[in-house]
């Protein structure tokens, strides 16, 4: 009997190292021989945890399944942001920046272990109902989301078109969980939305960062420069923008920028540490002022694109502090249709400064309420940020940023509110929809980068 659980303990290190050696890649074998007996013993441990459970556990188990959450709850340790990617997951994660798929439309993270959302994506359902960000999902359909995977909601809440799904919230202000019903759409792919506030002053939306943003913006800026009034100046909202794709970002603030760095990424290794510049281009945006709207949901890419023209003084940010997501994430492909998703390095804007965990600062702070509307304050103070997620990255390495106390919501509720205000109140409060005049006027953060950009032009000799 002894012989066979030393042949069964044996068999289960053996799998062990495979299943690291997987997961790591070949420098596995270099750390193994820098500090075997650490190691060894550490792989000694684990198989016999597994030999434990295997051979006494109250249930039988799946060794498959345990192994993977035991790879899984290794990753997780690291940072919010890395986690192995089952196949099924891997898959959804390439759906996100390259091809459509029916869902409700949110972003959404572990805080606490609390399925948190970070922002709801415009035009969708969840924009639509009146999700928010900071909302908590404590159930899908009826099922806890307490020891759910983040990859495992998500894909209970993507189906097919059509199809309904109801999650439950919880959020501050609320006396109860709230129950949502949703009927699942195609989540748009559209990332660009522009309009004219005044003749001669543009507004480019930006919802996220997916594979043609940047030359959807400037498909965008040509329309509004080649109009009847030359463009005086730009209002760029990245407000509620998650980020996306890296190379968007940087597309997108080498359209504004001639010269000089956009955004520097730093690792612990050689080839993790990057610097991406500007380059010069036979069409010279410098002529109008820019103002870039961010709040505590522009994150990631976002916020490269905010700090990379702040730095510069080629915009003015106005808002409220951003997210704080300045960690890069890598995907590597492994077997049997598997993915490890893993922090690689932080990004840094021109000047240097990190954005992990500490944001963009506007230059100048106003919260966002609507005009008209009785006293609403979307006070940012409630609002998740970078540095509110568990095992969270400090800006620089053993320099840690305080995490940010949450205000309380004085505000009333949304049933509350509904009952005062006009039917319409509820669209202008998510920016549902087709960009509107009317409706973008009555937001107090554009009509304060409005005024700003007309008063620059006033300044500077030229009729408004």
């Amino acid at each position: 009997m002894n012989e066979k659980k030393r042949r069964h303990a044996s068999l289960w290190l053996a799998i062990v190292v495979l299943v690291l050696c997987w997961t790591i890649g070949p420098n596995f074998f270099r750390q193994l021989s820098a500090d075997s007996t650490d190691t060894y013993k550490g792989l000694k441990l684990f198989s016999d945890v597994i030999e434990i459970i295997e051979e006494n556990y109250v249930d039988t188990v799946d060794e498959k399944e345990l192994m993977q959450k035991a790879i899984q709850g290794m990753v997780r340790s690291l940072d919010p942001h890395s986690q192995l990617l089952p196949p099924e997951a891997f898959e959804e994660l390439q759906m996100d920046t390259h091809g459509e798929f029916g869902g409700i439309g949110i972003v959404i993270t572990m805080r606490k272990n609390l399925l948190t959302v970070i922002s709801p994506i415009e035009g969708t359902p969840a924009y639509r109902a009146g999700i928010m960000a900071g909302d908590i999902i404590v159930k899908v359909d009826g099922e806890s989301t307490e020891d759910m995977m983040l990859w495992e909601a998500v894909k209970k809440m993507r189906g097919t078109k059509g199809t309904p799904v109801v999650i439950t919230i919880v959020r501050e202000g609320l006396p109860e969980p709230k129950d949502i019903n949703l009927v699942r759409d195609i989540i748009p792919i559209e990332s660009v939305k522009s309009l004219v506030l005044k003749p001669g002053y543009g507004y480019i939306w930006v919802t996220n960062f997916r594979d043609n943003t940047t030359k959807d913006i400037k498909k965008a800026l040509e329309s509004l420069e080649s109009g009847e009034v030359p463009l005086k100046g730009l209002v760029l909202d990245l407000r509620d923008n998650p980020g996306g794709l890296l190379n968007e970002s940087i597309g997108v603030s080498d359209l504004f920028l001639e010269k000089g760095i956009i955004v520097s990424i730093k690792g612990r290794i050689k080839r993790h540490t990057k610097i991406f510049k500007a380059h010069s281009s036979d069409i010279i945006r410098q002529s109008y002022p820019i103002v870039v709207l961010i709040n505590g949901g522009s994150a990631s890419a976002s916020e490269i694109v905010a700090g990379a023209l702040q730095d510069h003084k080629r915009a003015l940010i106005l808002g409220t502090t951003s997210f704080g997501k300045g960690s890069v994430q890598t995907v590597e492909s492994l077997r049997d249709g598997y993915g490890l998703k893993f922090t690689i390095a932080r990004y840094y804007t021109p000047s240097g400064r990190s954005i992990q965990a500490e944001g963009i600062k506007p230059d100048i702070v106003v919260k966002q309420k609507y005009i008209e509307v009785e006293a609403e304050d979307k006070d940012d103070g409630r609002m998740l940020k970078e540095k509110d997620l568990k095992n969270h990255l400090d800006a620089e390495p053993g320099v840690n940023a305080e995490p940010e106390k949450i205000k309380p919501d004085k505000t009333k509720s949304k049933e509350d509110k509904n009952s005062k205000e006009k039917p319409d109140m509820q669209d202008i409060r998510t920016r549902h929809g087709k960009l509107h005049i009317e409706k973008l006027l009555s937001d107090n953060q554009v009509v304060r980068a409005l005024e700003i950009l007309i008063s620059y032009s006033i300044f500077n000799g030229s009729k408004s």
